[in-house]
């Protein structure tokens, strides 16, 4: 399920920021495929960067 909604949310901040650019741009047309695939990109590192970051707590730092 965690990764549907990283490839939901991915998709989503995505599609916003591309209508956002496109808008700033000067009313270009939306490019929905190409913001479709950055999306995936981009929900493919989050995934990823999440795997590779250690889960694990940090070890208490002992002082001498």
């Amino acid at each position: 399920m965690q990764y549907i909604m990283t490839f939901v949310w991915a998709f989503i901040l995505v599609q916003m920021a591309n209508f956002v650019l496109m808008s700033l741009a000067g009313g270009n047309d939306l490019n929905l495929p190409f913001a479709t695939i950055i999306s995936v990109i981009f929900g493919i590192l989050a995934i990823i960067i999440a795997h590779v970051i250690p889960n694990e707590p940090i070890p208490a730092h002992e002082e001498h």
